[in-house]
């Protein structure tokens, strides 16, 4: 049977044979998500860099997505893949702020368009004119490139236009010579979606993306992150789940460089595992300190109990990246105090 996913949604559903019903559903909204708030100073360099250049970095910038949800919260609009809201401080001299709102679509709609003035006119009522509006087109629809929304009536005229990315026009020799994060992201998000019918060519793309981090020479950290992501979306059987991890430690036992396998040996729940909130927590919770009587033998109470008190599934999962990657506990626990 045909994958029923005719367009990238939030999440594609694989069906794995005639005889076997059992499926994979790929998820695209959450890592999206996260892999934007790692990286975003990469994400604007990647996409859109003529903005980045005009962007003072070294004085941070904010994510506003509570803020977003109040101003677009009754929206009657149809399900969008990530919407992001960002305030920055500019180079140009001034106290000038830029909030950008960043969406990331992932099915061809009609009203996409529409909908971004509708997001844009309600920032711009908040915010004033430092207000911009970016999209990442990421459907499998060739021809669809909404970028513009116009209105007319008895000369009334409204025209608006945004700047987009299409992900299908990257040629993926390009993609292999950037060593931008993103370069990873793409490719997997590309492959997903070529893939999300067939999932014997998923296991051998996802096995090639996962070459390719270690290839690209990213940090320990960098691979950390960009393989969640890819392990996220090409989502597999698990069948072939076990094949791939097999070949993963295989891999890097002959690279020597064994950062993905001695953390899915301590049976970390993976992100794209569903299941219920509080047992997702307590499964992370669990991981974090499983990782560290693994690395230092014993944790004291005070730092176990630190652990056992958060409730923030994203915080737990960078506690887990610096439970492997410490020096010592005295590091990890500085690391966790300036997290919280």
């Amino acid at each position: 049977m045909e994958s029923k996913a005719s367009a990238l949604d939030s999440k594609i559903t694989i069906y794995l044979g005639r005889s076997n019903m059992a499926t994979v559903t790929t998820e695209l909204d959450n890592p999206w998500k996260e892999v934007i708030e790692i990286y975003f100073k990469e994400f604007m360099l990647f996409f859109f860099p003529e903005i980045y250049a005009r962007i003072d970095f070294s004085r941070g910038y904010d994510f506003l997505d509570k803020e977003l949800q109040k101003v677009v919260r009754d929206a009657k609009m149809k399900r969008r893949l990530v919407d992001k809201l960002v305030k920055v401080r500019l180079k140009n001299g001034q106290t000038s702020l830029l909030y950008i709102h960043i969406e990331v679509q992932g099915q061809k709609d009609q009203d996409f368009a529409k909908r971004v003035f509708i997001y844009y006119y309600r920032l711009f009522d908040n915010y004033g004119d430092n207000v911009i509006s970016l999209a990442i087109l990421g459907d499998d629809q060739e021809d669809w490139r909404p970028n513009s929304y116009a209105y007319e009536f008895s000369g009334f005229e409204v025209f608006f236009r945004f700047p987009i990315i299409k992900l299908l026009d990257y040629q993926w020799k390009e993609l292999e010579k950037s060593k931008n994060p993103f370069s990873i992201v793409v490719r997997t998000h590309l492959k997903a979606l070529e893939t999300r019918s067939n999932h014997q060519k998923r296991l051998y793309w996802k096995k090639k993306l996962f070459k390719a981090l270690y290839e690209a020479k990213f940090s320990k950290k960098d691979i950390l992150e960009l393989f969640r992501f890819l392990d996220w979306v090409m989502a597999l059987p698990k069948v072939l789940e076990q094949q791939f991890d097999q070949f993963t430690t295989q891999y890097e036992e002959e690279k020597r460089m064994p950062y993905v396998t001695s953390i899915e040996r301590f049976g970390i729940e993976k992100g794209r595992k569903e299941g219920r909130q509080l047992g997702i927590l307590q499964h992370s919770r669990k991981s974090v300190l499983d990782v560290l009587r693994t690395r230092f033998k014993r944790v004291p109470q005070p730092l176990t109990k630190m652990v056992q008190t958060f409730d923030d599934t994203k915080l737990l999962t960078k506690l887990l990246q610096e439970a492997a990657l410490a020096d010592s506990l005295e590091s990890f626990k500085k690391r966790v105090e300036k997290l919280v």
